[in-house]
Order: C-alpha cells, then structure tokens, then sequence
C-alpha cells in the first residue's frame, strides 16, 4: 500500500456493488474501507429484492392452490402481519452477517455519510480518510413526484415494513415496484389502483405478456387508471385522496409512489473534484473509471445500458475486485443479463430483445406452454414463450410468461452466454421431469 492512504481501496456505499468484491479484494491483503450511512448490505437485501420476494412467497402458494382448486381442497388466505413477520425474520440478521463477513476478512467498516473533500480523501461525519483508489458504490433511491403534497405518499421501503395492510392503496407508476406490489397487495386482500404515466404498463418488456398479465390483475380487482397526470395528494380526517386527470380524486388509505429510482449522486462532492455524471448516473469507462483516473463506480449508480439489477452489481463488484487485485488488466465484457419482474404470472426475458427491429435477421419460434406436458402438472393458465435463433440456430434471446418464468429463463442462459450449437444442446441431458428440462427441451 502506498504509505500516503489510509487505504488501498475504498468504497462509498455497502451494498452489492461493493461487497461482493471487497471481501475478497481484502483477503489479498489490500487494506480496504467500506462507508455505509444506512444499512450494512444496502437496499437489496435489507429492503429490496429479498425482502419483496419474501412477502411474495404466499403469493406464489396462494396461485399454486388456485390453479388446482379441482384438486385441492384450501382456501387459502393471506395473514399480512404474520407475512411481515416471516419476512423481517428472514431479513433482520442480514445487515450483522454481511458486516461480519466483510470484518472477518479485513474490511474496515466506517458508519457515516461521505463526502469528497479531493481525488483521494473522504470526509465522514467528522473524521477524514484518503484511500490510492475510490469507488462509488452509493446505488438509488426512490423518486418522489413533485407535487402538492408529496409528503403525504409513501416509498417501497415503507410498504414493505406495513404492520397493517391498508384496505385501499393507489400505487403511483406502472413499473417493476408498482405492478409487483399489486400483486402482492391485491393478492393479500387490497383493494388496488395503479394509476399510470402513460398507457403501458412494464414497458421494458414484451407488449403482449405483460396485457396478459394486466387483464388477469385487473380481472383480480385492480384497476389500472391510464395517462394518470396525478397531480396532487390531501387528505381528509380518515383518509388520503389522490388528484388526476382532469379534476378527478379517488380516496385511499395509503399512496405508493413507485414512480421510479434516481442515483444517489447528490451531495458527495462530485462536482467540486470534477466526477460527470446525470439523471442516470456516474459517467464511467470501459474499466468502470470515472473521469477521474483513481475514482470508480460500481453497481446501479452507474450511467449505463446493462439492466440495473443486483446481478449487474455483483459482476461488477467481482470485476473491479479482479482488476484490483491484478488478476485481470482487460475493460469489462458485461455476460447476458435476465431480468424478471415477479408477477403472478412472472414475465422474464433474457438475451436480443423481443421487439428488435432486425426480426428478419432471426427465427422466432413461439410456444404456448400450456400445451407443454411439464406446465400441464401444475396447470398452469398463462404460460407462453418467445425463442430468438440467429441463422445458424443459436439461441440468443428469450421472453418468456409463466408462474416458473425466471427459473426457465435462468435454466437457458449458458444456450446464449455460450453460444451453444444445436450438437452441444443435444449433450445435455437434464432432471427428469423438471422445469429445465421441459425449457431446452423446446430449443
């Protein structure tokens, strides 16, 4: 270590994006400092992803039983604080098991909020540290509209922590949070109304999919207000009362604005040491450096076109830990990444997108999975895939609905990371019968 810094390496922010690389990157022997002003693990394990599919598990069980209710017998209903309890059971030791694995390796934890005072030194709380190199791993955090009475709605974070389930919630946005939360919610006994910027719900995914999976939301109970123009939120002695469109109101017991996630960029100093970045994150090159040569960025703070996820992060914490160490020297070769948003039924894709405009470049073979003799065990009711070959059959893109979507998607991947030839799929022999197997059996 170079005797000037305090540190090796230090990281701004604790979340995937740094402690997945930071761990190891210590146990190399380089000194390493990690910053957290919130929780210890950040908002994926603390108040994201594993905590929202934890609410949701019920909610798988619940459509499981539904869709053999000739079979079984239950009627299954959902005790919305005991699910909050299960949830904050499962989540509570995350934040102490990741400290402890990041201290156990050598990894200085320092608790405080910080702030580039130059290129190499960090202002936390009242303390200074300087470190050779500097990563910005501080993620996103909610949007909130600006409008009259923005204080009056509520984030993910607050939903997810409800003790009580209110009887009506308007969700602001139709995106992941939004169209995943009224899930959850309407399938717990909700009365549910998503109120939409535009006329498309889930627009980062196949058009016809997430229809299906709007229609059969709406045939639950939710109901889906279209070009919204939300412009206000009171509220009365009993109640909160959403404004839209043209002077209408509806009154609900709690509002969701899921309207979107922004960088945390805001108030760290970048500007004064000449950082560049904007509305979608800090600006970095083929190495994850920013503008300033000692200075990186990992996770979704970045301003990139890979899909902001916790997989994402955990590849790019591995990477810079890999270049760090010295083990790699190369820019960074980003994998396929799959996205999935955990509706009931999942819509989740993977690869060349669905909607590309070079269609007569590809072959797209289209499946109704309901026909398939694996989907028809659990009977599943909306189930169908989209396969995207190049010309020598490779598979290269998949969008798939159905209550397994993910683990089809996931089962898929190495087809497309790989580039896996129709001799190499026929190699492969899977668990039968199973989800994977009944998946490349159609490639």
């Amino acid at each position: 270590m170079t005797k000037t810094y305090d540190y090796d390496v230090l990281y701004i922010g604790s979340g995937h994006g740094t402690f997945d690389g930071a761990i190891p990157l210590a146990k190399t022997g380089k000194k390493v400092g990690v910053i957290e002003t919130d929780m210890i693990g950040g908002t994926c394990p603390n108040y994201g992803c594993n905590a929202k599919i934890a609410l949701d598990e019920p909610v798988v069980l619940k459509r499981a039983v539904e869709s053999l209710t000739s079979i079984t017998t239950a009627d299954l209903q959902i005790d919305w604080q005991q699910n909050v309890n299960n949830k904050s059971r499962i989540i509570k030791p995350l934040p102490v098991m990741i400290s402890n694995l990041l201290v156990k390796s050598g990894v200085e934890v320092i608790n405080g909020y910080g702030k580039f005072i130059d290129n190499h030194t960090i202002a936390v709380n009242d303390d200074v540290k300087t470190a050779e190199k500097i990563v910005i791993a501080t993620g996103l955090h909610p949007h909130r509209l600006e409008i009259l009475g923005k204080e009056l709605a509520h984030d993910s974070r607050d939903f997810m922590s409800l003790e009580e389930l209110p009887e009506k919630i308007a969700i602001i946005g139709s995106g992941y949070i939004s169209m995943e939360f009224a899930t959850i919610a309407n399938a717990a006994g909700s009365k549910v109304t998503v109120f939409m910027h535009g006329n498309q719900a889930l627009r980062q995914f196949y058009t016809p999919y997430v229809n299906q999976v709007v229609n059969d939301l709406e045939k639950r109970g939710v109901s889906f207000i279209q070009n919204a123009n939300v412009s206000s939120f009171t509220k009365t002695d009993q109640s909160k009362v959403v404004h839209y469109a043209d002077g209408q109101e509806l009154e609900v017991d709690f509002i969701l604005d899921a309207s979107g996630r922004v960088p945390n960029v805001d108030n760290l100093g970048l500007d004064k040491i000449g950082v560049k970045y904007n509305k979608n994150g800090v600006e970095v090159n083929g190495f994850l450096q920013t503008t300033i040569e000692n200075i990186y960025a990992s996770g979704d703070v970045i301003d990139k076109n890979h899909p902001k996820l916790t997989p994402t992060a955990i590849f790019e914490s591995t990477y810079l830990f890999n270049l760090f160490s010295g083990k790699i020297s190369s820019e960074i070769h980003y994998p396929v990444i799959p996205s999935v948003v955990f509706t009931s039924p999942r819509i989740a894709k993977v690869g060349v997108d669905i909607d590309s405009k070079e269609s007569e470049v590809y072959e797209i073979r289209e499946n109704d999975l309901k026909n398939d003799w694996y989907r028809q065990v659990a009977n599943d009711k909306l189930a169908q895939n989209r396969l995207i070959f190049d010309q020598r059959h490779h598979l290269v893109g998949v969008t798939e609905i159905s209550e397994q979507a993910e683990n089809s998607v996931n089962s898929l991947l190495p087809a497309i990371e790989f580039k896996l030839s129709p001799s190499d799929v026929n190699r492969l022999v899977h668990i039968f019968p199973s989800i994977g197997a009944a998946s490349w059996g159609q490639i």
